[in-house]
């Protein structure tokens, strides 16, 4: 099954990828033989926390890797802007009990950062938000009751 994922989630995990396989892993290789070196493996701590710390960049690289695999990179801007909210878009709401004003961009689970205004596309907000209009007002689910929005304006950037 393939998940969404946005061009520039998949270049962060791309260029994290690059990371932990250029500099990471020599550097962690090279920490190995350096605690090798020292003697009796059974008592090094030096050697046991390098070995933890291949395990978990390994299992990293691992977990990036099957994420790109499974990837369906969209890139909204190549898609024709139908009015629409759709993966991808960026949404700007008012509330409207307290006329504040949020603008969230729908990406993939991986790539969410609500302080950063990216939205899971599994989240229940953007699951209300996917397939409205501007214009259109939209009820939200939250844990603290339901808070009603309108779509001011949607972007394909």
């Amino acid at each position: 099954m393939k998940f969404p994922m946005t061009v520039e989630g998949a270049e962060r995990l791309r260029a994290e990828l690059k990371q932990l396989k250029s500099v990471e892993r020599p550097r962690i290789s090279k920490a190995i033989a350096e605690a090798r070196e020292h003697g009796d493996l059974k008592e090094n701590a030096e050697y046991h926390a390098a070995k933890e710390q291949q395990g978990l960049v390994e299992a990293r690289v691992r977990e990036i890797e099957s994420k790109l695999a499974d990837a369906q990179i969209i890139d909204v801007t190549q898609i024709k802007p139908s009015g629409k909210v759709i993966f991808g878009s960026t949404v700007h709401l008012t509330n409207l009990d307290t006329d504040k004003t949020a603008t969230y961009r729908i990406v993939g689970e991986d790539e969410a950062d609500l302080k950063h205004g990216k939205l899971s596309v599994a989240s229940p907000m953007a699951r209300a938000l996917i397939g409205k209009a501007e214009g259109d007002e939209v009820v939200v689910n939250a844990p603290s009751g339901s808070i009603e929005y309108s779509i001011e304006r949607i972007e394909h950037i």
